[in-house]
């Protein structure tokens, strides 16, 4: 008899006709393939694996449901997996060696999983090069699930890349006391300062960013260091930011032969391309932007099928026409993965003479380009679209401001000559493709974000956040439409691609939010098949309300990280099925990869994807995906550094806040005129025993029932700050406020498992 790939013989026709749940398999069976197929078992290979047809695909669909709630496993891009899992390729964090003298990791950004794995000496061809790594590196690898031992798999991998050299070694600013010694204030919020005698200083001098080794301490006085290495000159460069491009080992300086290929390169021409140099494309960008990679036109379809329909046009710089898969340009910008944005400098992934020069559509001049002509019906709806690789010359540069002041009746010198033949056709296409997305009904959160402004000299001068027009929302979903487009065309032509995809919130987030939403009087269905309009719902019944602050920070958290993928799942976000991104490839190396693959795919030349490329899209996906936290966490320690140093004479003065943050340890407030945050003890909060609420997202103290909420109001006290470090301590100036009636209820049970807690500890005491 036939077998399925479970092992498990398949039934004939007629033996399932008689006993049908003979032949389904149980619970037992169905996680042991799960946990033998890790990242590769979804719905459709587990109905394969045990022959289920039919009607029987609902009970399994019921199973799997039945064991996610149950948390037996989890589910990540339609893939099921034991908790616990880890991705076939990921990247670790080395922390140390076992007894053996084998590598030890973990995987880097899941503070949720403990899984160790070991990476055993590398054992490749002779003379094959293979990567050798050490304690504290970050690396990219192939992790393989061993025998189980205590019930737990065994982890091994082995090293594919080094991402990232990360020394023992100490970082942080030299400063040179008043007595004449020197001190090292760390860049680690949790590092206290250490000493440095004259001797030791390497010569460093008072104001470098310097990188240090601790020495053995007497016990006595400040723990001592020494310098090994100077990083560079804070008060020369002016740049806070060079601190968290040490600290996350972004690459800022370009190798040489890279500087050489980008300034070798020579404007691409006519051949092979079509022209479209006519076309009156715009660029419409921040006021203050130094590369354009994206131009925009539109018109009214003059098809009479379409009545009232429009088409537009989204022009994207050729990058790939100036870097080729394989040179050193090519593997520099990989290793960045894409730009890094800080309030005082910008590190490109590509070097000035390509982003700024070659591939800026400036205005009146001829650039290469990858454009998309899309068709869309009155109410926003796409029919169809179509790709071309073309010479266009943008007609005019904007800025968001310029353009929205020109439709709202104040134009210039610019705006004026093009308000009706180009700025209006925009306008009028936007508002139809708005239909469309309302229609589409996309995750709507009300999130302003705010700039940091600095004064010439590097320092703060102010904050502001700036206004969100009607111009921002028209690029941007002109953006969108126009990577939906690239998707679905590639997925239709079968061409593999790196996908944009945001996973749905996951049971445990989904049910951490149902927890807060019942402190207030709302509810939230149970089940897998949540929507984005679901959320918009409960966002739209607190507008206006006092938790329509609190109620947005929670939908957002409650929310998954959106990453890069060769598989995939769709955009849970943006509500769309299918997504790449294709409209920035100056600063995503994401959307280099796809211009590569439509080019390949419709046959627009020879500098697509090579042979061979398409193996290694998971490997990218997971190395671009990393650089783009990295690139987050930096410039989120950026803003912190820059706002602790401008109120760093300021201490003992009061500030308004509000509660960005709540811990079993204390609260997070932020500032919102400065965007940043500080912390509050728990110690500090009053005399009251305070307990962590983590459905509430509050501190509640056991004797009053008066706490501390998530997005409160407060009044802060700035008692301590270590502008080095980024971090600042206040004390809470407001009084605690009384809960709601659903979060009084959860005080008094509160209360009992506390008196419970009490009444055990008084017996074992006894």
């Amino acid at each position: 008899m036939a077998r399925s790939i479970s092992g498990r013989k398949k039934p004939t026709k007629s033996e399932r006709a008689e006993s049908p749940s003979q032949f389904l398999p149980s619970r037992e069976e169905i996680l042991r393939f799960i946990s033998e197929n890790p990242e590769q078992a979804g719905k459709r290979e587990i109905a394969k694996a045990f022959n289920i047809k039919g009607s029987d695909r609902t009970w399994l669909k019921d199973q799997l449901r039945g064991l996610e709630d149950d948390g037996a496993i989890t589910k990540r891009r339609k893939r099921l997996s034991r908790p616990g899992e880890l991705p076939p390729v990921g990247t670790l964090v080395i922390f140390g060696r076992d007894a053996h003298g084998h590598l030890l990791a973990r995987q880097d950004g899941n503070e949720a999983s403990d899984a160790v794995v070991s990476i055993a000496p590398p054992r490749g061809e002779r003379g094959a090069k293979t990567p050798t790594a050490g304690v504290g590196d970050r690396v990219l690898a192939k992790i393989f699930r061993g025998r189980e031992e205590d019930g737990a798999p065994v982890w091994t991998a082995r090293v594919m890349k080094v991402l990232a050299k990360r020394e023992a070694a100490l970082l942080g600013i030299l400063r040179q006391t008043a007595d004449g010694s020197f001190r090292l204030d760390p860049t680690q919020k949790r590092q206290s300062e250490m000493a440095i005698d004259a001797e030791d200083l390497g010569g460093a001098v008072a104001g470098d960013l310097v990188e240090a080794e601790s020495l053995r301490s007497s016990g006595y006085g400040l723990p001592r260091a020494r310098v090994t290495a100077v990083v560079g000159s804070l008060a020369n460069e002016k740049a806070v930011s060079l601190i968290a491009l040490h600290e996350h080992g972004i690459p800022y300086r370009f190798p040489q032969e890279v500087l050489d290929e980008a300034n070798e390169a020579r404007p691409a021409s006519l051949a092979n391309r079509e022209d479209w140099r006519t076309l009156p494309l715009v660029t419409i960008d921040p006021a203050d932007a130094k590369d354009h990679d994206d131009a925009v036109h539109a018109e009214p379809d003059p098809d009479e099928a379409n009545p009232g329909g429009h088409i537009v046009t989204v022009a994207i710089a050729d990058v790939a026409a100036y870097v080729r898969p394989g040179t050193p340009l090519d593997r520099e910008a990989l290793r960045r993965g894409n730009s890094v944005y800080f309030p005082d400098r910008v590190v490109p992934m590509l070097p000035e003479r390509i982003s700024n020069d070659l591939c800026s559509l400036r205005p009146l001049e001829d650039r290469p380009a990858l454009a998309v002509r899309m068709f869309f019906t009155a109410d926003g709806r796409k029919l169809r679209h179509t790709f071309h690789r073309i010479m266009m010359r943008s007609h005019a540069r904007l800025a968001y401001a310029q353009a929205q002041a020109a439709i709202d009746g104040q134009t210039d010198e610019t705006t004026a000559p093009i308000l009706e033949t180009i700025l209006h056709p925009l306008w009028d296409a936007y508002r139809a493709m708005a239909r469309g997305r309302d229609t589409r009904q996309p995750l709507d959160l009300d999130l302003p974000e705010r700039k940091i402004l600095l004064k010439p000299d590097g320092t703060v001068d102010r904050v502001i956040v700036p206004d969100r027009l009607e111009a921002h929302r028209l690029i941007e979903e002109m953006m969108i439409q126009a990577n939906v487009a690239a998707a679905e065309t590639l997925e239709a032509r079968k061409q593999a691609l790196i996908y944009r995809i945001h996973d749905a919130p996951s049971l445990a987030k989904q049910e951490s939010l149902r927890e807060y939403l019942q402190t207030i009087g709302m509810s939230l269905a149970r089940g897998p098949a949540l929507r984005p309009a679901q959320f918009n719902s409960i966002l739209e019944r607190v507008r206006g309300a006092s938790t329509e602050q609190l109620t947005n920070e929670v939908v957002l958290r409650s929310q998954s990280q959106a990453e890069y993928a060769p598989a995939n799942i769709g955009h849970f976000g943006l509500n769309l099925k299918r997504y790449a991104h294709f409209t920035s490839p100056i600063r995503r190396y994401a959307d280099l990869i796809v211009h590569r693959a439509l080019i390949t795919a419709l046959s627009l030349g020879h500098d697509g994807m090579r042979p061979g490329d398409e193996s290694r899209l998971e490997e990218v996906s997971t190395l671009i995906s990393a650089s783009e936290r990295r690139a987050m966490a930096a410039e989120r320690d950026t803003v912190d550094r820059l706002v602790a140093g401008y109120l760093a004479g300021r201490l003992n003065e009061t500030f308004e806040g509000r509660v960005s943050g709540v811990t079993k340890s204390g609260l997070f407030v932020s500032l919102p005129q400065y965007g940043a945050d500080g912390f509050v003890p728990i110690s500090t909060l009053g005399d009251d025993y305070y307990i962590f609420d983590e459905a509430a997202r509050a501190l509640v103290g056991q004797r009053t029932g008066q706490g501390y909420q998530l997005a409160d109001p407060v009044t802060v006290k700035l008692v301590e700050v270590a502008p080095v470090a980024g971090a600042m301590r206040f004390e809470i100036e407001s009084d605690a406020k009384q809960l709601s009636p659903g979060q009084r209820s959860f005080h008094k049970a509160v209360r009992g498992k506390a008196r419970q807690r009490a009444s055990v500890g008084k017996r074992r005491r006894s």
